[in-house]
């Protein structure tokens, strides 16, 4: 008897038809002959909802509010209740079933609250359960930390519980239930030809998932790499007795390097800082990337080019443009230590990028991508590579001719 995860997001079980929806899913995998443990998000909307509620006692305070425990415990009730609806429904199917909280499994994590890493699992009372056929419904994207105080693990956490899970669980595969039937080549929304990939590999989905690919957090897919368990992506929403072969995240195997490029991925979360007339000399970008961590901000795409002045560069990078403010004030503190004239930034550029494990093996890459963005009159303004990657920063308004045009170029509506 084999033992899988289902994985079900926030859309999956907005309302109780949709709930209900999921328990057929889950008894056919039951009657399929599977031990079965489900992991759910919260109801669609709810976890905004729930923050909406402390963002507005935090105005109470002059102060304002700060990320607690409390906080935690106020938006991880979302999933409580979505688990406990499963369950009963999986019930009123004839099916034994019983919900399980981050606290109850347990899920450990540090005390980092809104944004917790899971630092292990003990599971021997759910393994016990699952044998004696007993459907584990887990509340996602919760934990318990050493202090017995409720974590979550931030936006997206539900792939990353339930992945964990399944490692502790030693189940056979992860299926990740959302919206969409599987992973594509780039978004639809953009490119309607995109195709679905049947396969795809941990490495190129690692790279997709961090680049603004938004289908699996980036957290479950590198805990997957590092226990090679099998990731299904499919969608939830597919009628009854319809086929939804979905997309399996694997181990790379040599029919995948065919593949030239597997997919084209973007991000609007960008902004840009260039410091002018930093002095050259060893050390100076150690100090920048200090002054960046101090402040908790993480440094994406760097590039230092050669100022006009003598011993002097001018050295752009990119973070989160959320972060923007507070890289900027970082920055301004540290000036004296760092040692630069002036700074610049922009918010309004994107990052578009090209992945694909057959990259390694094929050559030409960089130039059918650069082609294909001069024949549109896109300027590159940051470059970024990797073994199975290549990243650009472009103004913000070409982004969708952007993806479009290296979408075609790799003929990727082929794949």
């Amino acid at each position: 008897m084999s033992r899988i995860v289902m994985k079900f997001g926030g859309t999956s079980v907005a309302n109780l038809e949709r709930i209900r929806h999921v328990a057929g899913l889950v008894a056919d995998e039951v009657a399929a002959g599977h031990e079965v443990a489900v992991v759910v998000s919260a109801m669609s909307g709810e976890t905004n909802r729930l923050v909406a509620l402390v963002d507005d006692l935090d105005a109470d305070s002059d102060q304002g509010g700060t990320i607690d425990d409390e906080y935690d415990s106020v938006v991880a009730s979302g999933e409580q209740v979505t688990s406990g609806l499963l369950a009963i429904a999986l019930r009123r199917r004839g099916l034994k079933a019983r919900s399980w909280l981050g606290w109850q499994i347990p899920l450990m994590t540090d005390e980092a609250h809104s944004k917790a890493r899971i630092t292990g699992i003990d599971s021997p009372d759910m393994d016990s359960s699952l044998k004696n056929g007993v459907v584990g419904v887990c509340a996602g994207f919760q934990g318990v930390t050493n202090k017995n105080r409720i974590a979550t693990l931030g936006r997206g956490g539900s792939d990353t519980s339930a992945v964990a899970l399944a490692v502790a669980l030693k189940a056979d595969r992860c299926d990740i239930y959302t919206d969409v039937d599987g992973i594509y080549t780039t978004d639809p929304r953009i490119v309607p030809a995109a195709k679905r990939l049947k396969t795809i590999s941990f490495e190129e989905m690692l790279e997709l998932a961090s680049l603004g690919a938004k289908v699996l957090q980036t957290r479950s897919v590198e805990l997957a790499m590092n226990n090679n368990l099998p990731i299904r992506v499919l969608t939830s929403m597919a009628k009854d007795g319809a086929p939804n072969p979905g997309t399996l995240v694997c181990n790379e195997v040599k029919k995948m390097e065919e593949r030239v490029v597997s997919g084209v991925a973007y991000s609007r979360d960008e902004a840009q800082i260039t410091l002018l007339q930093l002095e050259d000399k060893p050390g100076m970008v150690a100090k920048i990337c200090q002054a960046m961590a101090n402040a908790n901000v993480i440094v994406d795409m760097i590039v230092q080019g050669i100022s006009r002045s003598d011993n002097a560069a001018n050295l752009t990078f990119t973070v989160g443009k959320r972060d923007l403010d507070t890289a900027l004030a970082a920055l301004e503190a540290a000036k004296k230590d760092i040692g630069f004239e002036k700074m610049k930034s922009d918010d309004n550029v994107a990052k578009v990028s090209i992945v694909g494990i057959g990259m390694r093996s094929h050559t030409g890459v960089a130039q059918t991508m650069f082609e294909a963005l001069a024949e549109r009159s896109i300027n590159v303004e940051v470059i970024a590579t990797s073994e199975i990657k290549i990243s650009v920063l472009i103004d913000s308004e070409y982004t969708e001719l952007a993806v479009r045009a290296l979408h075609s170029a790799f003929e990727l509506e082929h794949a």
